[in-house]
């Protein structure tokens, strides 16, 4: 199929063309000969969901045929290239679907035994992390997922997981073998440790200290923020208050100071990504809502997008609109960066192909 996009072709925050084809599933600004279809409207990168987990449901592991339902729902929305931070599932059989979004993945999360949610980490102590490194790093994109912090329920508190020279030796082997390494982070305590160990990635981030953004920005480390899950800690709370009053009590404030955090790390220069956390408990699907969160934290629309779309693509080694690139974009009523809201109606081109 080839087709004629007659934009505006948004090839950057701030760039913008007029026409762009679409030949033999590949972007192209020369006019090719030939029968093209006509397709009107707003072009804009397929986003990314910088933080989702495709293969994995409340309790751990899903059949094939809901890790397709999972990536299809992603799909619909416009969400077209997708970092898997951790699945219990074997999902390359997704790269052979033409139809499914391009996922880069970081193998199965490590964690420290009974740190984390049953059924979803390679639960593990310091002595095996280094080992257990390697194998994620092999069977990965180019990332490896650790738990960094849970609740330690000898002192009904979040608590980091891993020795200092643990996770330094961790996140160097991942390095030795060409992997990134990205750190799930909820509370204050451990995130120096994570700097001088040279992460690459902190998710949540929701309690950075912000004596620490500079080194933070400094260093390069992206932060992918999942306000959407965020959303989720009072209810986080309210089930662990009776058991662990200290530890719903920290909750409730980190979900208390998160959009001022979020705009603090985006002041600050941090590197932010959208991405939705869905997968173990929430739906996927829901990277517009992510984008809305971005928005009501302080970026700008543009720079929301900016965190779902060319920024973001390029942050994980894949092209946006440009000459050559796959096409995998969305076709829109508008402009983006004027209203979010007409990403909710997306018609969605996937390989050069348009699909439902």
């Amino acid at each position: 199929m080839t087709l004629h996009l007659t934009g505006p072709i948004l090839i950057g925050p701030d760039e913008v063309v007029g026409q762009a084809w679409v030949v033999g599933g590949r972007l192209t600004f020369s006019k090719p000969s030939g029968v093209t279809t006509t397709v009107r409207g707003w072009v804009l990168p397929g986003m990314v969901d910088a933080h989702c987990h495709v293969g994995i449901g409340p309790h751990g592991q899903v059949p094939d045929e809901v890790s397709e339902a999972q990536a299809l729902a992603d799909r619909a929305v416009g969400a077209l290239l997708l970092r898997d931070a951790g699945s219990a599932s074997e999902t390359r059989w997704i790269d052979d679907r033409e139809d499914l979004p391009r996922i880069v993945r970081a193998g199965r999360h490590l964690a420290r035994t009974r740190r984390y949610l049953r059924g979803l980490a390679h639960e593990i102590e310091p002595e095996d992390l280094v080992e257990h490194v390697r194998v994620e790093a092999r069977r990965g994109d180019g990332w490896v997922k650790l738990v960094g912090d849970w609740i330690d329920r000898s002192t009904g508190d979040l608590a980091p997981c891993w020795p200092a020279d643990v996770l330094a030796a961790g996140v160097a082997a991942a390095h030795a073998l060409g992997a990134r390494v990205t750190v799930h982070q909820f509370g204050e305590d451990g995130v120096e440790d994570l700097l001088d160990a040279g992460v690459d990635g902190i998710e949540h981030g929701t309690g950075l200290p912000p004596d620490l953004l500079a080194r933070v920005a400094a260093a390069g480390v992206a932060v992918v923020p999942t306000l959407v899950n965020i959303a989720t800690f009072p209810g986080i709370a309210d089930r662990g208050a009776e058991k662990f009053p200290r530890y719903a009590a920290h909750v409730r404030a980190l979900h208390a100071r998160r959009h001022d955090n979020v705009a603090a790390l985006h002041e600050a220069g941090v590197p932010l990504f959208a991405g939705t956390d869905a997968g173990s408990v929430l739906p996927h699907g829901l990277i517009v809502d992510e984008l809305h969160e971005l928005v009501a934290a302080g970026l700008s629309r543009t720079a929301a997008l900016d965190a779902a779309t060319w920024s973001a693509r390029s942050w994980l080694g894949h092209d946006s609109l440009v000459e050559g690139a796959s096409a995998d974009l969305l076709v829109l009523e508008g402009d983006p960066r004027a209203d979010l809201g007409v990403l909710r109606r997306p018609r969605v081109v996937l390989r050069g192909r348009l699909v439902a």
